[in-house]
C-alpha cells in the first residue's frame, strides 16, 4: 500500500471509529459513571491545547465521569510531573494532551499501576490509543499549497524549531520537505529559522524583521511555519511593518486568529490546514469509555482536518469550525 493510500485508510479508520463511538453513546452503551479520569494538558494558553482539553473534560463529564484536571502551564517538564499527581490520586484512566519525551516514564509508571493512558497528539508505546489529526496529510497538503502559491519556484524560509523535538512536528515538517523535492526550482533558505515556544508571535515577528533585513526585496518568496501557526501571526505583522507583503505565508493548525488574518483582503497568509482540537479531545474521552466498555481500540484514531487555500476558504472553515462568521 503506497503512502497516499495509507493516509486515506488512516483517515477512514478515524472517521469509522468516531462514528461507532457516537452511535454507542446515542444507544446509551458507553458510560464513565463511577470512573475518575485524569486530564493532563501541556498548557491552556494556546487555543489548540485549550480546545482539546475542553473537549476531553466536557465529554468525560457528559459520560458521567469525574475529571481530575492538571495544567502544565506550557512547561513540558511540569506537564510530565503532573502525571505523578494523577497517579497519586489513583485515577482510573489518564488522557494526556501533547508533551515531549519527558512524559514517557510517567506513562510507563501509570501503565505499571494498571492505569490506562490515552494520548492526544503524542504516540507512545505505553498508551492504549493516540487521537490525532493525520499529520502526514497535513504536511504534504501544505507543501503543495505553498509551492502553488509561488508558481513552483523561488526561495523559501521555514520556521522549524521543533522538527527534532516533537514527533508530530517532525512528520509535518518532514513531509513538507519531501514535497519540496518535487519542485527543483524551490530553494529552502539556510539556516532554518527557529521560533520560541513561549510568546511565539512576538518572537517570530522580531526574527522575521531581522531575516528581512538580511534578505532584501526580491530574494524571498515565501515563509512557512513547519509545525503550527501561532508564529505566523508575528510573521505577517513583520511583513506588513517592512512593506514586504509580496512574501507568501503558510502554516498549520488553522486557529481562529490565523483564519481571521487569512480572510483579510490581500493577506500574505495564503494557506493553512485547520484541525478540530475540540473534537480530538472529545474523541479521546470517547475512546476511554470504549476501552472500559470492552471494545478493542486501534493504536491511532484520526480526526479529519480541513485544508484552507485562500481567503474564501478561510471564511468558510472559520464558520464550519464554529468560530463565527467573517
Amino acid at each position: 500500500m503506497n503512502s497516499l493510500l495509507k493516509m486515506v485508510a488512516g483517515v477512514a479508520v478515524g472517521v469509522a471509529t468516531l462514528t461507532v463511538s457516537m452511535a454507542a453513546v446515542a444507544d446509551g452503551h458507553l458510560s464513565l459513571a463511577g470512573k475518575k479520569v485524569g486530564v493532563a494538558v501541556v498548557g491552556t494558553q494556546h487555543f489548540w491545547d485549550r480546545e482539546a482539553f475542553n473537549g476531553a473534560v466536557d465529554t468525560v463529564k457528559k459520560l458521567g465521569g469525574e475529571v481530575v484536571p492538571v495544567d502544565g502551564g506550557r512547561d513540558n517538564q511540569v506537564h510530565a510531573d503532573n502525571h505523578d499527581i494523577l497517579l497519586t490520586n489513583k485515577v482510573d484512566a489518564v488522557i494526556s494532551i501533547l508533551g515531549d519525551g519527558a512524559v514517557e516514564p510517567k506513562f510507563e509508571a501509570l501503565k505499571d499501576a494498571g492505569i490506562p493512558v490515552f494520548t492526544v497528539d503524542h504516540s507512545s508505546p505505553h498508551a492504549v490509543n493516540n487521537t490525532t489529526s493525520d499529520n502526514y496529510y497535513m504536511g504534504t497538503t501544505i507543501g503543495r499549497y505553498m509551492a502553488d502559491s509561488i508558481g513552483g519556484k523561488g526561495r523559501v524560509a521555514i520556521f522549524n524549531a521543533f522538527e527534532g523535538a516533537l514527533r508530530i512536528c517532525g512528520i509535518r515538517a518532514g513531509l513538507w520537505k519531501y514535497v519540496m523535492q518535487d519542485y527543483p526550482e524551490i530553494e529552502i533558505i539556510q539556516p532554518e529559522l527557529a521560533e520560541a515556544f513561549a510568546n511565539a508571535p512576538e518572537d517570530a515577528r522580531k526574527k522575521t524583521l531581522d531575516f528581512l533585513n538580511q534578505n532584501p526585496k526580491g530574494t524571498v518568496d515565501a515563509i512557512h511555519v513547519g509545525c503550527w501557526d501561532q508564529p505566523a501571526i508575528g510573521i505577517v505583522q513583520a511583513l506588513e511593518e517592512a512593506g514586504r507583503t509580496e512574501i507568501k505565508v503558510t502554516a498549520l493548525d488553522g486557529g481562529p486568529e490565523t483564519l481571521e488574518i487569512m480572510a483579510e483582503d490581500n493577506s500574505p497568509f495564503v494557506a493553512n490546514v485547520a484541525q478540530q482540537p475540540n473534537l480530538i479531545g472529545s474523541t479521546a474521552a470517547m475512546n476511554v469509555a470504549r476501552h472500559f466498555h470492552g471494545d478493542t481500540l486501534l493504536p491511532q484514531t484520526y480526526v479529519d482536518v480541513m485544508p484552507v487555500n485562500g481567503a474564501e476558504e478561510a471564511k468558510e472553515v472559520y464558520e464550519q469550525l464554529g468560530y463565527g462568521k467573517l
